[in-house]
């Protein structure tokens, strides 16, 4: 490959770092740091992506609305980002916070002042989410609302992946809450701007490494990716490495050759036209929310409850779908908008519906060395006008915590009504069969049937042809059945009467209301 390098630089706290040859493509960002520099500061916790303990900030090239380049920085998980996945790019962790002088950083300086912190375990972790959201606060154009306000909306978020056990949330959100009024330092806005220019001598150049634990490749271009993944069809890719990461911290997993879409930028877009929503596979949660909660506000709630700020900067919505999970969120709710996914091989394109793309547990419809190329999703229409009073998309996310909660039911309705009749349904559940699952039977029981609760009533025992969950950690098969019932009761009151019936989400309750 042209132009390939076989060693991996990222800038360190804001100086080029050249990672040793030896050094394993499967090791984590978070030993590295630790064993190998000596940043003791970033801990290691749960070793998951789960605590926050391991919290640093990446930050990756791209471009600002005028085209100019721009460093985005985000928060993630350091124990489940393995370190070839920051080639090219800025890492940032506590220690690199302070001034030329020592000085504490405004995020630092904030969790003194609100006493945010006892044994201080859990700190460094904290103040690195801060410090993600203080630089997306001060870039923060809206024209709707001023920083403080952004920090306000979004403080519940973006701490909810950070785990505190001694201090209390109370001074940590106190601290949040004065950043709005922080001022950026000069030297830090200084630094920011030398990053720019620095991680510009990256680009261009594909990452191929190979060690005797194994081969990470990571290519620029996406005919070079699909061509690789031909050629090594049973390798491992890796977006986000929010599953892979754990095969290798929980189940000691070796990983023979990994082929990375960190540097893809063709697979991380998403865009419109006509009525259509398509969604690039390695793009990240976070960036394909602020789409999806503008087209269906109800499934911009469902996505901000997926994991925690960290994993949703990593992880991706082909990831999720690739992997087939019978509780991974997104399939479901997906599957009754329409969604179809384009795979690739090679330079060959087929396209199915999502819901085809799932056949058993731990079997897709896919060939090898074939990829998931986007998601497309049809009804996408500005300002949650896909939301009318005859189609009304609703998501319901069942599990024991309220944030970053594997789901025990996962149960997505998305229904048609005409002349108070069902003209179409699509419903569909996670976490209720091995694979993600329209319930057919369900649907025909309502087809053609009054919008009424004793046409739901009467449906309910289809559920039974449906499916037959299993028992497990998170709920027994009993009660996910019951609870599928229930959300069908639960989707007509929201579909028929102004009873509010959520107890969060930031406002949208107006728009989950008949």
């Amino acid at each position: 490959m042209a132009g390939t390098r076989d060693q991996v630089s990222f800038l360190l706290n804001g100086v080029r770092h050249d990672v040793p040859r030896e050094v394993a493509p499967t090791r984590t960002l978070l030993d590295y740091l630790r064993e190998d520099c000596g940043l003791k500061g970033t801990k290691e916790g749960c070793n998951e992506g789960d605590c926050g303990a391991c919290t640093v900030v990446v930050g990756e090239m791209g471009k600002d609305a005028a085209g100019k380049p721009l460093i985005t920085y985000r928060a993630v998980n350091a124990c489940i980002q393995f370190v070839p996945m920051v080639h090219g790019k800025s890492v940032v962790t506590v220690e690199g916070l302070r001034g030329p002088n020592g000085e504490p950083h405004p995020c630092q300086q904030a969790m003194v002042d609100c006493h945010g912190s006892q044994c201080g375990f859990c700190t460094p972790g904290f103040v690195m989410s801060l410090y993600a959201v203080f630089d997306a606060d001060k870039n923060f154009k809206s024209g709707k609302g001023t920083a403080s306000e952004f920090l306000e909306a979004s403080y519940d978020d973006f701490l909810a992946g950070n785990l505190c056990r001694c201090t209390g949330y109370g001074p940590i959100v106190a601290a949040a809450r004065r950043m709005g009024e922080a001022v950026r330092p000069d030297w830090d806005e200084a630094r920011s701007h030398g990053e720019t220019a620095a991680l510009a001598e990256f680009a261009g150049s594909d990452l191929a490494l190979d060690h005797p634990a194994g081969k990470f490749l990571a290519p620029e271009g996406l005919d070079e990716f699909a061509r690789l993944y031909d050629q090594f069809p049973l390798a491992t890719i890796v977006s986000g490495a929010t599953d892979v990461g754990l095969w290798v911290n929980k189940q000691q997993r070796g990983l023979p050759v990994l082929i990375s879409t960190s540097r893809v930028a063709d697979l991380k877009n998403t865009r419109t036209y006509g009525d259509q929503l398509e969604i690039r596979s390695a793009e990240s949660y976070s960036v394909a929310w602020s789409t999806l909660r503008h087209f269906w506000p109800d499934l911009g709630e469902l996505v901000r409850r997926i994991g925690s700020v960290q994993v949703r900067n990593s992880g991706t919505i082909g990831g999720n779908i690739a992997n087939g999970s019978p509780i991974g969120d997104m399939a479901p709710a997906l599957m009754v908008l329409g969604a179809t996914v384009e795979l690739r091989k090679g330079k060959a394109t087929r396209s199915l519906p999502l819901e085809d793309y799932f056949i058993a547990y731990g079997k897709q419809n896919r060939q090898p060395g074939e990829f998931i190329e986007s998601v497309s999703i049809p009804g996408a229409m500005p300002s949650g006008q896909a939301e009318t009073k005859q189609s009304r998309p609703r998501f319901y996310k069942i599990s024991k915590r309220f944030d970053q909660d594997i789901s025990a039911v996962l149960g997505c309705f998305n229904l048609h009504i005409e002349s108070g009749a069902v003209a179409s349904a699509r419903i569909a559940f996670g976490g209720m069969a091995g694979i993600p699952k329209r319930a057919k039977a369900v649907e025909a029981a309502l087809l053609g049937k009054p919008w009424t609760l004793a046409t739901v009533e009467a449906a309910l025992p289809a559920f039974e042809a449906d499916f037959q969950p299993i028992s497990d950690a998170r709920a027994s098969a009993a009660y996910r059945l019951q609870v599928a019932k229930n959300l069908l009761i639960r989707y007509l009151h929201e579909t028929t009467s102004s009873v509010p019936t959520r107890l969060v989400g930031r406002g949208h309750e107006v728009h989950l209301r008949a």
